[in-house]
């Protein structure tokens, strides 16, 4: 993995599955990370656990006064920002449990889940980006990571409101790095490939269904690059976690 050493670095919703393994490949690696959760004990509880290269913010995605609150600490803290990783979400478990046995037609949904799920994803990955990127401007760099899902979750049965949710996300990346184009800002989208062993994962799936699941940890080698020197000028990409080797590969070759 790449040295990231002096790189400081936000990932919003850090504290557990693909945020946490993201940020404990990041400050392996050297770089200096603020890992979020909305609430401050989780947050410094987390990133004592990780050692000295992370640090603990209050932050909840959904309001801009948090937003605005958390990314002048943050600055305040690692004295600048380099890379934002945009992962802050919550899953299909917070309005249905059983979305993989019983998966929920849409006007059973509560109007507060989907507003919630929406919010924290979608508005979320939206406020922290505008409260973030203007400063990166300024500062002459900077770059945004959207973490996404396949496209098959976005439409998948019984999937409201976290399929919309993340196709809300990548648009909202796509139009990202339109606006960003010809800016010394870059963002790119970057997601698992599949279904990870996170917290989300209902507790009646099966162990066939289990042993199917993507390690976290496979979000890893693809967030630690895209911080890295090695990924200076990637602009608009779409990385999926399973593939990135390969992806890598044909990028050297010249293929991408």
């Amino acid at each position: 993995m790449a040295q990231l050493r002096d790189t400081r670095i936000l990932v919003t919703g850090g504290t557990s599955g693909l945020g946490r393994a993201m940020v404990q490949a990041l400050t392996r690696a050297g770089a200096r990370v603020a890992v979020t959760s909305r609430h401050r004990e989780r947050a410094q509880a987390t990133a004592a656990e990780l050692g000295t290269g992370a640090v603990g913010v209050e932050l909840d995605v959904r309001h801009a006064s948090s937003v605005s609150a958390a990314v002048d600490r943050t600055y305040g803290m690692l004295d600048g920002l380099d890379v934002l990783v945009n992962n802050a979400g919550i899953g299909m478990r917070t309005v249905n449990p059983r979305f993989m046995t019983e998966p929920q037609p849409l006007w059973e949904v509560p109007p507060a889940g989907f507003r919630d799920v929406l919010e924290t994803k979608a508005t979320g990955t939206f406020l922290v980006a505008r409260e973030v990127i203007p400063r990166m401007l300024r500062a002459g760099g900077g770059r945004v990571v959207t973490i996404s899902m396949s496209e098959q979750t976005m439409t998948r049965r019984g999937f409201i409101p976290y399929g919309p949710a993340g196709a809300a996300v990548e648009a909202l990346a796509r139009v990202m790095a339109a606006d960003l184009a010809d800016t010394p800002v870059t963002a790119n989208i970057l997601l698992p490939g599949g279904a990870t062993a996170t917290g989300m994962v209902p507790d009646e799936m099966s162990d066939a269904q289990r042993a199917n699941l993507l390690d976290p940890a496979i979000m890893g080698p693809p967030i630690v690059w895209l911080a890295s020197p090695d990924a200076a000028g990637v602009h608009d990409e779409r990385i999926v976690a399973r593939d990135f080797d390969d992806w890598l590969g044909e990028r050297k070759q010249g293929k991408r």
